[in-house]
Order: C-alpha cells, then sequence, then structure tokens
C-alpha cells in the first residue's frame, strides 16, 4: 500500500514537499515514481528512482524544479517541488515497480490514491 501527503493550496513560485509511505512489503528493491494528473489530462510521468537511488528520471517540465528522493529505512519516497507554477496543479500519485526506472504508467504495479496540489497564479 502506498499513501501520498504533504499536497495543498501554494501560490506561485512556492514549494512543497509531497511524501509517499510504502506498507505491506518493503519497497526497498523496488523502483518508486511520481506521476501527475490534471483535469480533463491523461496521467503523466514527472520522475521517478530506481531502488537503490543511483538513477533518475524527470519529465522535461518538471526538471530542475523538482526533486525526488528516497529513504529505504522509513519505506518513503518524496518530490520536492520548488518554483511551482499554476500548471502543476494536479493530483500527484507514487508508484512502485520492481527494479529498473521506466516512465511509463502501465508498467508500475502498485498505486497511492493521490494528493491534490494546487497553485495559484
Amino acid at each position: 500500500r502506498l499513501t501520498e501527503s504533504g499536497g495543498g493550496l501554494v501560490q506561485a513560485g512556492g514549494s512543497l514537499r509531497l511524501s509517499c509511505v510504502a506498507s505491506g512489503r518493503t519497497f526497498r528493491t523496488y523502483a518508486m515514481g511520481w506521476f501527475r494528473q490534471a483535469p480533463g489530462k491523461e496521467r503523466e510521468f514527472v520522475a521517478a528512482m530506481s531502488w537503490s537511488g543511483a538513477s533518475t528520471s524527470y519529465a522535461d517540465s518538471v526538471k530542475g524544479r523538482f526533486t525526488i528522493s528516497r529513504d529505504n529505512a522509513k519505506n518513503t519516497v518524496y518530490l520536492q517541488m520548488n518554483s511551482l507554477k499554476p500548471e502543476d496543479t494536479a493530483v500527484y500519485y507514487c508508484a512502485a515497480k520492481e527494479w529498473v526506472v521506466t516512465t511509463i504508467a502501465g508498467e508500475y504495479n502498485y498505486w497511492g490514491q493521490g494528493t491534490q496540489v494546487t497553485v495559484s497564479s
């Protein structure tokens, strides 16, 4: 089970840190990803990190502003979001899959319920 938190309402230019706690099993060997879905749009890839943390991937739209990290001892993955823009408004989901990082949502086996991020202009 994956549980996200940390979403909320923030002004443009502000920051938020999302957290995703994995429970029920250890996700130490799982790649973890963040995706988002805005109203009327398809779910899109945001960021992902390999099980070891050695490999990361970011969507071009968030590169340089968002940072993914993980603490395997706490079974938690984070998404630090800086310089937020109104177009970042969406429900953010964390996801997990075994081993290899991918940007494809369909390849992730486990999903959280999502946390709303709203950026006002």
